[in-house]
């Protein structure tokens, strides 16, 4: 590391990162969609509490919660109405404390999110603004007495706003929204707003928490208001965010959802200070559209489009296939994009995946038309690239989407527990209590798969996807080595390997669902080699490995270096 490098992070209790995050691996869920313990038709943390052990089985040991702050749930609860308590719909402080405490005792770290570009209109913060133009909170929120004059840009949600301001009858102004017109933006620029957020990062991290995915990064720091104004140094919220994060808890993570341009992904690692990881769009749409069109192409311009990811520097990437959003596109080359649109649109009786002009409402499985073989192939790409993988709840086992249910709910449905029982295990209530229908109805015909039926049977989905994250969990050449892409034909393989400390891992993973044979450089004695993943037979011989996957086929393969003798 350089002294430069090393200075970025000398504000560290231990002089260094943390080093955690890099070696976890993420599941991803929503409390209120995993599992209701009381009946209620709501998820709630003892139900999720419930389901501990089925995180343990799958192997993951980092959880990533959605918000679970007081919402009037307009936006899945990132409209939020208390930052600081939990929606009682879901359970409380104590309950929350509770899982805390579990998951410590199970050595699973926890991240939150945070959403701090914009409250719900129901927050106390935009009451006390709207009623009151002398209130110190007024100016946590942008307002406008003439709007015609005031700055105009294109709201995240063309198709449901029409722009970025909507009025109110209570303050008699417009105020500034980038998201839904519920969702008023805060004036982050405001250094009272700044005090706030500061303060709410430290309220959960004195409660346990490991860190935060920050939502809306990227939004924080538009242009925002009446003047279009920014702030005069970004960088230095996220930094100040950071440092105060790491004075509660000197392991704290700060990971963004930052859907900027490539060429400006390093700015929100500032050198060190910013930070730790960011999500990994430019993988999402890449990965994930080259798996389901069977080309290697889109993973190659993928590496040529985001600063790599360094063992020993500040850049490192939060990998996932899908997410609880649209599956978006718009950083696929233009003719890709529109490929992609039509190629995997998908829709019936009134109903369409593709959304707000960027992506596909569709889960994993109705990408790749239920081929479990293909979601396994992917989930063992995932997890061998350079990064922390993210696993979506529910991709696991292949759940599928709802088009017949409105917007992002699509992709939102309550996880499936077992089929055989009402609400597929999710909840005792009745269907129509339930905070989203479970079984997808939109989808006559289509297999639905649950948990039970894969959960302890060999070659499931679930299983396989185990495996590979017990195989990430082996190989910490992944977050410590060097990754280079191993070029291959024909162009529906794909391979690549980390050398770390005298070592090589080797993966190859098979993107058409035919068999293939490849020759790869493989410098390792052949009674060195040893099968980490995957069934597809090799053959390591005079420094090369010959790899045949079947379709859908990979294989991690590791060994010592061969030195030579001269």
């Amino acid at each position: 590391m350089d002294a430069d490098a090393a200075d970025a992070f000398a504000p560290l209790a231990d002089g260094g990162r943390p080093e955690w995050y890099r070696d976890a691996v993420v599941y991803s869920l929503d409390v209120k969609t995993f599992r209701d313990s009381d009946g209620d038709g709501w998820g709630d943390f003892r139900g999720l509490i419930d389901r501990l052990d089925y995180l343990e089985d799958l192997g993951v040991d980092c959880l990533w919660i959605r918000p679970f702050y007081p919402s009037p749930l307009r936006d899945n609860g990132y409209d939020v109405a208390d930052y600081r308590d939990v929606d009682e719909r879901l359970g409380s402080l104590d309950a929350f404390d509770d899982l805390v405490a579990e998951l410590d005792a199970r050595g699973i770290r926890l991240i939150t999110d945070l959403v701090l570009n914009h409250t719900s209109v129901e927050h106390e913060w935009f009451r006390r603004a709207r009623e009151d133009p002398d209130s110190k909170y007024h100016d946590y929120y942008l307002w406008t007495s003439h709007v015609d004059e005031a700055y105009h840009t294109q709201n995240i949600f063309p198709e449901f706003e029409d722009g970025v301001w909507s009025y109110d009858e209570v303050a008699g102004k417009h105020y500034f929204h980038q998201f839904y017109g519920y969702q008023p933006d805060l004036n982050v620029a405001n250094p009272d707003v700044q005090e706030e957020l500061f303060s709410i990062a430290e309220f959960w991290l004195e409660r346990g928490v490991d860190g935060f995915r920050i939502d809306a990064a990227h939004p924080m720091i538009l242009p925002k208001g009446h003047d279009a104004h920014r702030l005069e140094d970004p960088q230095r919220l996220f930094r100040e965010l950071k440092r105060r994060a790491r004075a509660v808890n000197d392991e704290a993570v700060l990971l963004a959802e930052a859907d900027d341009e490539p060429d400006r992904l390093d700015f929100y690692f500032d050198g060190g200070e910013g930070f730790d990881a960011l999500f990994n769009f430019v993988g999402n749409s890449h990965v994930t559209y080259g798996v389901g069109v069977g080309d290697a192409w889109p993973l190659y311009r993928m590496f040529e489009q985001i600063p790599d990811a360094q063992p020993d520097g500040h850049v490192w990437w939060a990998n996932f296939l899908r997410n609880h959003d649209e599956w978006n596109l718009l950083k696929l080359p233009h003719e890709a994009l529109e490929h992609a649109r039509e190629e995997f649109r998908q829709g019936g009786d009134g109903g369409d995946s593709w959304i707000f002009g960027r992506g596909h409402r569709l889960r994993l499985a109705d990408l790749y038309d239920g081929d479990h073989d293909r979601i396994a192939m992917a989930h063992s790409l995932l997890l061998s690239l350079p990064g922390t993988p993210i696993v979506n709840s529910g991709d696991e086992i292949g759940m599928h989407a709802d088009l017949a249910l409105p917007e992002r709910q699509a992709v939102r449905t309550p996880m499936r527990w077992d089929g055989a029982e009402p609400n597929a295990g999710f909840s005792t209530a009745d269907p129509e209590d339930l905070v989203i229908p479970v079984d997808g109805t939109g989808w006559p015909g289509v297999y639905q798969a649950d948990a039970a039926g894969q959960r302890g049977h060999p070659g499931s989905l679930f299983e396989r996807v185990a495996s590979a994250v017990d195989a990430r969990k082996r190989c910490p050449e992944i977050a410590r080595g060097d990754c280079s892409i191993v070029h291959v034909e024909p162009d529906d393989l794909w391979a690549h390997r980390f050398d770390h400390d005298g070592r090589v891992l080797l993966a190859v993973h098979n993107l058409a669902s035919e068999p293939r044979e490849v020759l790869v450089g493989f410098d390792v004695d052949p009674g060195d080699a040893e099968r980490v993943l995957g069934d597809a037979d090799y053959r390591v011989d005079d420094g090369c490995v010959t790899v045949t996957p079947d379709g859908c086929g990979y294989l991690w393969l590791r060994g010592e270096t061969r030195h030579s003798d001269g």
